[in-house]
């Protein structure tokens, strides 16, 4: 999560893409919780193409979960592609929304860099030298 949150609070990111080839199981116990997760811990869109169907049917018969799909900042999917469709959508994402959350809810001034943030990690370092 920090990666997603460093972009947030450090970088203000409002729309994070995240690329995946999650495998049928994992995807089926993880996928959508984890990205429901980032999207309300961070009060961004997130947008993650996942690859779906089988890999390599030469004997490694790898199969993707796919559901590539769209949260918004609330943890609302607008948009779930299930597992065995493929193609493209469209789906609007409205800044309202995401500017309803974060003043709703101001995540951003509830930070404490000072007992986990990197000036934290540098003062323990300190402290054990």
């Amino acid at each position: 999560p920090e990666l997603y949150q460093n972009l947030r609070f450090t970088h203000g990111c409002e729309v994070m893409l995240i690329p995946a080839a999650f495998t049928v199981p994992t995807g089926q116990a993880h996928w959508e919780s984890l990205l429901r997760a980032r999207a309300i811990e961070c009060q961004c869109y997130v947008i993650a193409a996942a690859q779906t169907g089988r890999h390599n049917e030469d004997g490694n018969r790898r199969e993707s979960w796919g559901h590539s799909i769209v949260i918004d900042p609330w943890g609302k999917v607008l948009q779930d592609m299930g597992r065995d469709e493929m193609g493209l959508r469209v789906v609007a994402l409205e800044s309202s929304v995401l500017e309803d959350v974060r003043r709703r809810m101001p995540l951003d001034t509830h930070r404490r860099y000072d007992i986990y943030g990197p000036e934290a990690t540098e003062s323990a370092k300190k402290q054990s030298a």
